[in-house]
């Protein structure tokens, strides 16, 4: 039982592995930039986890100009692919502007979350 469960999570890694790589470049940057966003809040969490929290409002805007940002990155993918039928009609540059302007208005309310 065993063995089929490692051939089965291995056929399942590869199916990914192809159905991956047929994706566009300008999405994977997004996911690198997403997984980027993750890791540095991870990060930070392992610090306050260690050092401690003692500007705990710091931590807090950190923690979630991180997680905002990859939430508003993974809403510009899915107004990018081009295999999502439902934003068709709209362009990748009206995309991108409405990430770039919804990133400025949560970083203009982390920073007035600081103090």
């Amino acid at each position: 039982m065993a063995r089929s469960t490692s051939k089965d999570a291995q056929a399942l890694f590869q199916s990914l592995r192809s159905a991956y790589s047929a994706t566009p470049t300008t999405l994977k940057i997004i996911d690198l930039y997403v997984m980027y966003a993750v890791f540095t809040a991870l990060i930070q969490v392992a610090y306050m986890a260690i050092i401690g929290s003692f500007p705990f409002n710091s931590f807090l805007s950190g923690v979630l100009s991180c997680i905002g940002t990859a939430v508003l990155a993974v809403c510009l993918r899915i107004q990018v692919n081009k295999e999502n039928k439902e934003f068709k009609d709209l362009a990748p540059e009206r995309a991108f502007a409405d990430f770039v302007l919804c990133n400025l208005v949560l970083h203009l309310v982390i920073i007035n979350f600081l103090g």
